[in-house]
């Protein structure tokens, strides 16, 4: 996987805790770099360490499904994309209403966790890739951090207007991510 196509996954994942973010700017009543910075840190930080997670338990059935992996790699990416989307139009206009403005270690312990379960899937197919999983990993949660310290002060700014569309570029990114593994083993490439 090139440096491009881990940009574009990276960037893909890190929709859910963009448009989180975004939500988080919205209910908050003054923003300054520590806030914006703190919210990047828990998203950036748990967006990286479930790849890993993944990667590692995909590590242990690697040798037993290597004919398989690439279909296992496109339905995976396939099914996150596809919830992605499906969220992003069916969501309700009360958008940020589990949002707040605690930015207490339970609360977003508990919102980084759900915004990066996806890359836990995602860490599983990074197994079956020829994926360096230290600077995938790396550069999953950096991208992860700066969109969500931007997500904060966008939702200040603009409101929950971007969240939907954020989720829905994320989910077709993924999804294509997909479809390129795919036709890339299918085709020899």
């Amino acid at each position: 996987m090139g440096l491009l196509e881990l940009f574009i996954l990276a960037v893909g994942l890190s929709m859910d805790a963009f448009a989180v973010s975004v939500c988080k700017g919205l209910s908050l009543r003054r923003i300054t770099l520590q806030n914006a910075s703190l919210v990047g840190l828990y998203f950036g930080i748990f967006q990286a360490a479930m790849p890993l997670i993944g990667y590692l338990l995909g590590v242990q059935f690697q040798s037993k499904i290597t004919t398989i992996d690439h279909w296992i790699a496109f339905i995976l990416l396939s099914i996150i994309g596809g919830k992605m989307i499906y969220e992003s139009l069916h969501k309700k206009e009360e958008i940020c209403e589990e949002c707040n403005g605690d930015l207490g270690f339970r609360t977003m312990v508990v919102l980084a966790v759900a915004t990066s379960i996806d890359a836990l899937a995602v860490g599983v197919t990074f197994a079956f890739l020829k994926v360096n999983i230290l600077q995938a990993v790396g550069f999953i949660g950096a991208v992860t951090f700066i969109l969500s310290a931007v997500g904060v002060k966008i939702g200040h700014i603009f409101g929950s207007k971007y969240q939907a569309k954020a989720e829905l570029a994320g989910g077709l990114i993924l999804i294509l991510m997909g479809v390129k593994i795919l036709i890339e083993h299918l085709c020899g490439l």
